[in-house]
């Protein structure tokens, strides 16, 4: 950069005018396209800058500002005369100048668990479709992929590398952790703390549809196959003796009410039903080890319904028609999440859709709001009275979508 850059490095600090001597100002936008116009490009030929584009057009510097930055009225006449100009001098202009100017990156941070899991490569493809219907730019983090891409994310974040981050994974830091960071922060299917919104599926409807399904249609013994039943016991309370009763509310997994919810319609109509860990969000081998098993008890033990998201149900599904079960009459299935694996089983398989445009709608608008408060000094969401521990503050709804593994 050449002479002037320290008046503007103090600029680019405090967003104010900075005085070049007694009888003139930078102005914010002058300063940027001086920043910008000074540099170089190789064999030392001078960049075109907005100041050549007004020269060119015959108009100030200010009305081009508004033109590149689509901000403010500029007459037709005006807007025509600057962006011919702008493609005679084949000027484009510099995104870090502008993000300067905006005091912006139009960047949001996403973090998922990974995105080899169908239901988050799913949620990921969505959301980032949302983001750029707002003019916003999607930067993922898989956090399986990267040990510490989340602190690294929320560093980012405070140093104002990007403007969001939208949080889908489950975290280890508590809830003032992500308080304290005091910048535009939004949950998917978990609770961070007061003034972070949050939004998640209701899988306790969805817990229902699934039981209801399966009590009305005569099952005797349900399976169902999941993650680590630890998480269950995630400041879950026991209520009573019995070890499988918990408190629907005291988990900070949300996906966990819909297995807690159906393990209580089960119990309460009689039917029998177990849980079989198949392994953390990415272990595939896990769920097909325990799809395996399910399979080589069946007769055994009676089981004729397994219940699991969309990568244990595909795994079921497949390994039953290998083995020449017959589906739905001696076993039916039932997968979570409603992703494109619900058709590539082999069967189109009945499955508790999760509404993946409207999560990405709601969680993008929410985001979108925070950035803009954050702007002015506003606050983020606040909690809602009467809402349950740990139950995100909006809840999706869930739509059972019949296939051909239930009766």
């Amino acid at each position: 950069m050449e002479g002037g850059g320290a008046f503007c490095s103090v600029f680019l600090m405090k967003g104010n005018a900075i005085p070049m001597s007694n009888s003139s100002t930078f102005d914010k936008v002058g300063c940027v396209d001086f920043v910008y116009a000074g540099m170089r490009k190789k064999g030392g030929e001078t960049m075109v800058g907005m100041r050549d584009v007004a020269k060119k057009a015959g108009v100030s510097l200010s009305t081009v500002s508004l033109v590149v930055n689509k901000t403010g009225y500029v007459s037709d006449d005006m807007r025509s005369r600057v962006e011919t100009a702008m493609k005679e001098l084949n000027y484009v202009p510099n995104e870090l100048a502008r993000n300067l100017y905006k005091n912006r990156t139009n960047l949001v941070g996403v973090i998922v668990p990974t995105i080899r899991h169908p239901f988050f490569s799913t949620l990921t493809a969505h959301l980032q479709h949302e983001l750029a219907a707002h003019g916003l730019r999607t930067m993922l983090c898989s956090t399986a992929d990267a040990e510490n891409g989340e602190a690294e994310y929320v560093d980012m974040l405070r140093r104002r590398m990007m403007d969001g981050i939208i949080v889908c994974s489950h975290t280890t830091h508590p809830n003032d952790y992500w308080t304290s960071i005091d910048r535009p922060v939004v949950a998917f299917d978990r609770v961070l703390g007061d003034g972070i919104a949050s939004i998640g599926s209701d899988h306790e409807q969805g817990g229902r549809l699934m039981a209801h399904m399966l009590i009305n249609t005569g099952t005797r013994h349900v399976v169902m196959v999941g993650g680590p039943r630890e998480q269950f016991f995630d400041l879950a309370s026991k209520s009573g003796g019995d070890p499988d009763d918990f408190d629907l509310h005291k988990t900070t997994f949300p996906t966990i009410r819909y297995y807690l919810t159906l393990e209580q319609e089960l119990k309460a109509a009689g039917v029998r039903y177990e849980y079989v860990e198949a392994g953390n969000v990415q272990d595939f081998q896990g769920y097909k080890g325990a799809v395996n098993d399910v399979l080589n008890r069946m007769q055994t033990d009676g089981i004729d319904a397994v219940v699991s998201s969309d990568i244990g149900a595909a795994l079921c599904v497949r390994e039953a028609l290998r083995r020449n079960i017959s589906i739905p009459h001696d076993l039916q299935v039932i997968a979570y999440d409603g992703t494109y694996l619900t058709d590539l089983a082999g069967i189109r398989m009945t499955a508790v859709a999760q509404d993946f445009e409207k999560i990405a709608q709601v969680a993008v608008g929410h985001i979108v709001r925070a950035i803009a408060q954050s702007g002015e000094g506003g606050a983020g969401a606040q909690q809602e009275d009467g809402r349950k521990p740990y139950e995100p503050s909006v809840l999706i709804p869930v739509t059972l979508k019949l296939g051909d593994t239930t009766r």
